[in-house]
């Protein structure tokens, strides 16, 4: 320790000194704590910890600082020293107290590290320090037992929000962000919100907030963080680096649902398609064995990289799979034609996800299509007759067509994907807008569909429709009858479906006198089948 100050005082430095538990130095570095590099050791047990305590001279004095401790825990250290040190180069150091910390185990709810209060050297020296490892060792392992007995198969993830500017949607952006993870099959451990004038460009919500992530993820047992924005190639890198964490963006655990759910041929092309266009840009960097084409002399070789070889393999396949969106677009353009010469009026229903669009639709329509509480459950659209009694052309009869449901900021690859969806909606007569009347936030998730119906369908009128009525207060389904002109029904008790159905059958014979709940004056236009 003399020894290591003196250098520390001469060079004007802190001096870190990494020590195995045979006694063994590992490394010298003249940096403080967070500077020391640290060997890897991968695949080591989360009841272990590294096996090396750090211990570093602080000249002119100071006990552990935030780095030291940030250190000690991201690093799951033994134990970090920090022995203060006064004097001038050329003479014998003066050796101050020394300030010991250790990891807490995962079932404190203390902070995430013990400090001991400052001693000196010589007690220092006295104390067993490996009986504590041990120790501490021993408290993580049952730890880790019991959480082992508890836990289910699902990831634990933690949920991380940007307010940038106070954006009034982060709330509710978070909120959504926990109905996907749980949809995709994980378990919601914690949800953080970090509030910034503007995002990171490396880590999206500084290293700060970074570190307070881990020790989150460390208290709750938690492997995955979710972010609630799409993380370019770099930042999701660095993040994974400054954690050592699992790392999704909101865009991953959209597509990961969305590869669940797929059923049948015309599903699984899109969903893949859509995959494939969101890694491609992301392959660069990831992992040992992705090497990288450079330039120059010394870099060229005698073909190839892996990289390369893996972007173009992928661009190849995205080609196929566009030829078969091609043709799954030309099938269904033949098939609407086919309905539209046959003069049946078609009503397409559209919303929000699990707003209860399948569930009202198997209702209208007398099917049994899948119908669950869980986001995307529906990924292809599903044509059915049905019978509208108040419909006195077309012998009653109606097609009804269950679509995709939508998201707010739908991520681009999915847009371009299941454009032979959306393109199913320019052909028919009338959208019935399906909102969930329970769900907060009904008319953002309103706006929200309207937007991206006014980017992509621009023919058909459109009606809302609110689903849930049994779940809702009267307070909000009036409001929400009158603020849209709507209809409140209930597709699971069948409460409003007859004047619903009514309702439609007016619209589509172009009544415009349909009489309303809540607003009279609010009537539909008229709609004039294609035919």
């Amino acid at each position: 320790m003399r020894a290591i100050a003196t250098l520390a005082i001469e060079l004007a430095t802190p001096v870190s000194v990494l020590i195995d538990r045979r006694g063994r130095v590992v490394t010298v570095a003249l940096a403080d704590a967070d500077g020391t590099p640290v060997p890897p050791r991968p695949g080591e047990s989360e009841a272990r910890l590294r096996g090396l305590r750090l211990l570093h001279v602080h000249p002119g004095g100071g006990g552990l600082s935030d780095a030291d401790l940030t250190t000690l825990f991201l690093g799951r250290l033994d134990a970090m020293i920090a022995v203060e040190a006064f004097g001038d180069a050329g003479h014998a150091p003066e050796l101050g107290p020394a300030h010991v910390a250790l990891v807490a185990p995962p079932s404190s709810e203390e902070e995430d590290w013990i400090l001991d209060p400052p001693v000196d050297v010589a007690a220092l020296e006295r104390d067993d320090l490996a009986a504590r490892v041990r120790a501490l060792e021993e408290e993580m392992a049952r730890s880790a037992g019991a959480r082992d007995v508890a836990r289910t198969s699902a990831e634990r993830a933690v949920l991380v929000g940007l307010d940038v500017g106070g954006d009034g949607d982060a709330d509710a952006r978070l909120a959504e962000l926990g109905e996907l993870v749980r949809s995709a099959g994980a378990t919601v451990a914690a949800a953080r919100m970090q509030t910034r004038a503007s995002p990171d460009p490396k880590t999206l919500i500084g290293r700060g907030k970074l570190r307070d992530l881990v020790s989150v993820a460390y208290h709750e047992d938690a492997d995955l963080l979710v972010f609630d924005r799409e993380l370019d190639p770099a930042q999701a890198r660095e993040i994974e680096a400054a954690t050592q964490l699992k790392v999704l963006d909101r865009t991953q655990v959209i597509l990961d649902i969305f590869a669940q759910n797929a059923r049948g041929r015309e599903a699984q092309v899109q969903v893949e398609l859509a995959q494939l266009q969101y890694r491609l840009p992301r392959l660069a960097g990831r992992g040992a064995g992705f090497s990288r084409l450079g330039g120059g002399i010394g870099t060229r070789g005698p073909g190839e990289t892996k990289l390369e070889v893996d972007r173009r393999r992928i661009r190849d396949r995205i080609a196929t799979l566009q030829d078969e969106v091609d043709r799954i677009a030309g099938r269904r353009e033949r098939t609407r034609k086919n309905r539209t010469d046959a003069g049946t009026p078609v009503v397409a229903l559209v919303g929000y996800t699990n707003a209860g669009k399948s569930t009202l639709f198997n209702a209208l329509a007398k099917a049994d299509v899948l119908a669950r509480d869980a986001l995307f459950a529906t990924l292809r659209p599903t044509t059915r007759e049905g019978w509208l009694p108040a419909l006195g052309a077309w012998g009653g009869k109606v097609i009804y067509t269950d679509t995709v449901g939508f998201l707010r900021d739908l991520p681009e690859p999915l847009v371009n994907a299941f454009r032979a969806t959306l393109e199913e909606l320019d052909d028919a007569d009338l959208l019935l807008h399906v909102v969930d009347g329970a769900a907060p936030g009904a008319a953002d998730r309103v706006d929200a569909v309207e937007r991206i119906l006014d980017r992509f369908v621009a023919t058909p009128p459109r009606q809302v429709v609110v689903n849930k009525a049994d779940a809702m207060d009267d307070a909000t389904r009036g409001d929400l009858e009158l603020r849209y002109g709507a209809r409140a029904v209930s597709a699971v008790t069948g409460d409003g479906l007859d004047a619903l159905k009514a309702d439609l059958a007016a619209k589509i014979e172009g009544d415009d006198h349909v009489p309303l709940p809540d607003d009279p004056a609010a009537a539909w236009g008229v709609v004039t089948p294609k035919s």
